[in-house]
């Protein structure tokens, strides 16, 4: 019974932080809901036994949104994308083509006729699903983390107070003022 009431608190807190995303008028904002939302997606995971999958989700999603707040904060004109602004172009089509997708995805959801488990249930369903996932691909997954982790690096590295120019020092701002 709990695991019900809190997989619908986690199914609405997704929805409206959904929701919110595209209702806040900044990036920095919007980021942030985004961010809320797919936490409470990896609540539900972690509702239905994938406790590996939901850590997974959790650390991928925040540690995904930090780094974009920081990519936000160095490069746009908006400082920390604070200032207002619309999250939706082109609203009445966008309405339109969203009814559609979710019209026709509720359809297939509804009238395909889906296949029945044959095999039983694994023991660990988190093993199965990481061998699911990742098999042969493990190399591959291996070396993404480590770009990823290279590319955090090098964010926090520009976003220094200091600058990236500064390693050189007042002989360069001394060169510069002239």
């Amino acid at each position: 019974m709990w695991q019900q009431v809190l997989f619908w608190i986690c199914a609405a807190g997704a929805v409206a932080s959904g929701i919110a995303v595209f209702r806040v008028d900044s990036m920095a904002r919007a980021t942030f809901a985004l961010l809320v939302s797919f936490l409470f997606v990896a609540g539900t995971v972690f509702l239905v036994d994938l406790d590996y999958l939901g850590v997974l989700v959790a650390l991928m999603m925040i540690m995904e949104m930090v780094i974009m707040v920081v990519f936000m904060v160095m490069y746009m004109m908006n400082p920390a994308g604070l200032m207002p602004m619309t999250m939706v172009h082109n609203q009445k089509a966008a309405l339109g083509i969203s009814a559609a997708v979710f019209a026709a995805l509720a359809g297939i959801a509804f009238f395909v006729d889906w296949p029945e488990r044959t095999a039983a249930r694994s023991a660990d369903p988190t093993r199965a699903l990481g061998e699911a996932l990742m098999g042969p691909k493990m190399l591959v997954m291996i070396i993404v983390g480590l770009v990823l982790f290279a590319t955090i690096v090098a964010t926090v590295v520009l976003a220094t107070h200091r600058g990236r120019y500064d390693r050189y020092g007042d002989d360069l701002k001394s060169t510069n003022t002239g």
